[in-house]
Formats: structure tokens, sequence, C-alpha cells
């Protein structure tokens, strides 16, 4: 049986009631919406060493400094930092041999009366689970979705209470900390869409599977980090850039990865409206491309995300199995030009009918939002393995219905033929590289960068044996 969730109120007393838990509330933004359950339910003298809330920026800067954007993670971390020493260095000598002392703080934008902009917000807590011992930290990043001001400000009090419960009862378990931040709530409500953990009882913990996980169990449709490892939050990579996106399993990555999207990146920088325009690339993994008979091996992704990594590539791992789902994700963030990589067997893919049954208007739907702005597919060639037929966007045959489309889309340049590619690279697939490991056909070092034939040897990856 599942076990039983607790309600927002019985969370909020349970850590009341703890003698040992014992910090301080820092809220800006959207209300004093955490702190106000813990006041509620009673015995909060117990909990609270202080309340702040420093809604005027003058005053905000006064506390913890200046800051170009209120809502942001640097302003997060500046206000733990601030409360957590304040609060070590008042109380430490006279609680702080049986207290855990913590510091939650959150700067949050709710829905505005105009309603014009993204509801989103920084949540944090930084605490100790043995008295006297350098503190771990949770930082979090939400979408607020809920229709108005008042049902967000709701959302993000019992969503606090979540954080701060799971932090102190939860942290051994952290996929059950991830399934608790929605207790009392729905994905419908919020999603969290970066999460990084820090700090000694994280030691073993890798923010990547924490954010494959988050995509996982639904709490995000997306997630991503960078060639280092680092988590962040969307925004920080996409924002008003212009992107190019190739998805694939990458496993592993083969000169094929490489040579589809330094074509494709040579074309659209050639763009007439991306001169002087910065550029973000992504490798995109969906949870399609990461499962294998329905189960995900974290090891596995961790593999092939070190070999993006070795590349210098930022990852994104989605949950959008179709490319008008990624381009309303991408459009979020940026009204610059967007590319998508891809080859001619994924175009086939998406000029069939039966994938958009679900939409009322069918594929006309799909592409309507998949084309809405300025977004273009950049087409890598296929050669026919038995004719040897070189199939490309211009000569590629789509189902009779839907030539005369396909024409529209070819005459308008939403899709255009990739040039200057390496024909030695036609030959190869993925699929065909990892059966050669696992073979030891020692012909797979050639079809793959060196980058990526030195971690498979070093680390034994994909069954590879020396």
């Amino acid at each position: 049986m599942a076990p039983e969730i607790l309600s927002t109120n019985q969370k909020a007393l349970q850590i009341n009631c703890d003698q040992a838990i014992y910090g301080t509330f820092a809220e800006i933004g959207a209300g004093q919406e955490v702190a106000r359950f813990f006041f509620k339910v009673g015995g909060a003298a117990g909990t609270i060493a202080k309340s702040i809330s420093a809604y005027d920026m003058t005053v905000s800067d006064a506390i913890y400094g200046h800051t170009e954007r209120y809502v942001s993670r640097q302003r997060l971390q500046s206000m733990l930092d601030c409360e957590f020493t304040l609060l070590r260095k008042r109380l430490d000598q006279s609680v702080g041999g049986d207290t855990t002392f913590f510091a939650f703080a959150n700067t949050v934008k709710a829905k505005s009366f105009e309603g014009s902009s993204e509801s989103h917000g920084w949540l944090g807590i930084r605490f100790q689970v043995v008295p006297r011992t350098e503190p771990s930290e949770i930082i979090i990043h939400v979408r607020m979705l809920d229709g108005s001001n008042q049902q967000q400000q709701k959302t993000l009090g019992i969503f606090g209470v979540n954080v701060i419960h799971g932090a102190f009862f939860l942290h051994q378990n952290m996929v059950a900390f991830l399934e608790s931040l929605l207790d009392n709530l729905t994905s419908k409500r919020v999603e969290v869409d970066m999460i990084k953990l820090s700090g000694p009882i994280f030691e073993k913990e890798d923010n990547r599977i924490m954010s494959l996980e988050l995509v996982r169990l639904g709490l995000a449709d997306s997630a991503m980090f960078t060639s280092e490892g680092a988590v962040v939050q969307p925004s920080e990579i996409l924002y008003k850039k212009a992107i190019l996106v190739e998805r694939g399993s990458f496993r592993p990555v083969t000169r094929v990865t490489l040579n589809m999207l330094d074509c494709a990146k040579a074309q659209f920088t050639q763009e007439a409206k991306l001169v002087g325009c910065d550029i973000t690339v992504l490798t995109e993994m969906t949870l399609r491309n990461l499962s294998e008979d329905g189960d995900i091996d974290h090891k596995d992704f961790l593999d092939r995300v070190d070999l993006l990594a070795a590349l210098g590539k930022t990852v994104l791992i989605s949950n959008y199995g179709r490319f008008y789902r990624l381009a309303d994700y991408l459009f979020r963030y940026t009204d610059k030009m967007i590319g998508l990589a891809m080859g001619v067997p994924t175009v086939k893919e998406i000029f069939k009918e039966k994938y958009y049954a679900d939409l009322e208007g069918g594929i006309l739907e799909s592409f309507g939002r998949l084309f809405k702005n300025d977004l273009k597919l950049y087409i890598y060639p296929l050669k026919d393995s038995e004719t040897g037929t070189l199939i490309t966007a211009a000569n590629l045959k789509v189902a009779p219905n839907l030539r005369h489309l396909y024409a529209h889309m070819l005459e308008n340049k939403y899709l255009l033929d990739l040039h200057g590619y390496d024909e030695s690279c036609l030959p190869i697939f993925s699929r065909d590289v990892l059966r050669k490991i696992r073979t030891s056909d020692a012909s797979w070092e050639t079809l793959v960068p060196p980058q990526v034939v030195a971690l498979i040897k070093n680390r034994g990856l994909f069954g590879y044996q020396a």
C-alpha cells in the first residue's frame, strides 16, 4: 500500500513539534505563504526564530546586497547565505548544541493583475541534520501554473511546506523527496524544472540523476544541465537566444552526430536574422530515447551524458515525444530563430498522420504549432543501403495525400537540406556501432569521435571489453 500522504497542516505541525528543528523564513514577492502555515497550525515558537519579508527593493538590497534580477538564483543564494549565517551567529552558543538550524527562502513572481508575464520562483533551504555540523542545501526553481494570484500563493505555501518537510524527513531517499513535492498539489499547478543538491548529506547524489528523475516522475517535462554537469534553469541558457537542437539517443555518440550538428550550425549561422546573434546548441534526449524495455538505467544515462560532456555539449532531457511540444517549450524562452537538426528517417516519422490522431486539427495543427514562429528543420541526407540512392529533403517521398503539404514546406524553406556533409559518415548508424562494440569488432573505433573512443575504452562503456 502507498504511504499515507500527510496534509500540509500535518506536515507543518510535525515540524513545529520537533524541538530540534529551528530556523528562519525569508520570503520575497508572493507573501509569507510558507511561514503562514507554520504560524497557523500552532507551536510555531518552537520552529521559527525569525520570519522576514523584504518586499521593497531598496530594503532588500540593504539586507542582501544589490542584484539585477530579484527573482533569480543569485538573490535566493544571497538570502540563504545571509540568514543562515545570522542564525548560527546569534543562536549557536545558546541552543546550537541540540538544535539543527535551517534557513528557508523564496523569491517568487506570482501572477500580476495584468497577467502578461510568466509566474515563477526560486525556493531553497539550507539545513543541518546533526547539530553543529556543516549544512546541506536544496535549491529549486518552479513555474507557477495556476490561473490567479490567490491560487498561486496557496500553491506556493503548500509547496514550500513540502520542501521543508522533505528536507528533514526524506533526505535519505531523494526519489521519495521528489515525489513528496507534489503532495496535496498536481503537476497542473506547479512545475519543478530545476533542482540542485549540495552539502555533506548529498555527497553521493548526482544532480543530473535528479534532473532525470524530475522528468521521469512527471514533476517537469524537461530538465537541463551543462557539459560540466551543472544543473541550470532553462532561461539561464535559452533566454532570448537563437537555438539549435539535435535530438538523439547518443548511444553512443557517432561521427554522424557531430557531422549533422556541425553542418546544421554552419547553415544556421548564415541566416540573415542571426548575424551577431548568440546561438545556443542543445543535444536532446527524450525519455523514449533513454528507456529500454520501459526502464531507465541511470548508469547508461550518465554514460551517454558523459560522452556528450566530453564533446562540450549542453544536454536537454525532455518528455516531448512530438517536435511541436519541443517547439512550444523553446518558444517559451526566446523569440529568436530555432533550428532542429535531424535525419531523413525522422522527417519520415514527422509526416505520419497516425501520430496526431489525438489533435483536433491532426497533422495540420501539429505543423501549425511547430512552425508558428521562426523555426526551420535542417535535414541530413540518408543513403539507401540497398540501392545506394541518396535521399534528401528535396526528393523524399511522403504519403500521396501529403505531397502538396510537403511541397509547401519545401517551397517556403521550412525544410532545408544540409550541405557540406561528410559522405563517409552516411553509412554510420549508432545501432551498428553499439553492436560492434559489444561483439569486439574493432572497426567501431573509426565510427566515433576520438574523445568518445577514449571514454568507452577507459570506462568499459556499452559492454566494451578490451
